[in-house]
């Protein structure tokens, strides 16, 4: 009398626990990637034939015209400009260590060196300007 074996050997892998691990990974990359932190607005940046990438900061100076300058995505003049960077403490400031500034092609070189200006006078050293290709 032959008896049947309760145990019969797989020979299919088990694909759940990979999809698992799997779905992790993509979950834990998209919230560890970089967000876009600038205004939704359309410029027209100077073109360079040096550009370096520069890996994103915390900090994005945009300008559109004298009137129209954004921190981040708020927007400023000139004159809030300068009050706002001074309210950035100086831990912050630590972290941030660079700036990216991005002009209109269009912008007057006065106009950036003022905001140059306002930078420095608020303390933040690194000012990276930012380009196409």
């Amino acid at each position: 009398m032959r008896f049947k074996r309760r145990l019969s050997t797989q020979s299919t892998p088990n694909l759940i626990p990979m999809i698992d691990v799997v779905f992790q990974l993509v979950v834990f990359f998209m919230v560890s990637t970089t967000f876009i932190i600038t205004p939704g607005i359309s410029l027209v940046l100077p073109s360079s034939q040096t550009a370096e990438p520069v890996a994103m900061s915390k900090l994005v100076i945009t300008v559109v015209a004298r009137d129209e300058i954004y921190f981040n995505k708020e927007r400023h003049t000139l004159a809030s400009l300068s009050s706002r960077l001074a309210e950035i403490t100086e831990a912050e400031k630590e972290q941030i260590r660079t700036v990216v500034l991005e002009g209109d092609r269009t912008i007057s070189y006065s106009l950036l060196v003022e905001i140059l200006d306002v930078l420095r006078i608020n303390g933040f050293k690194g000012v990276n300007l930012r380009t196409r290709d």
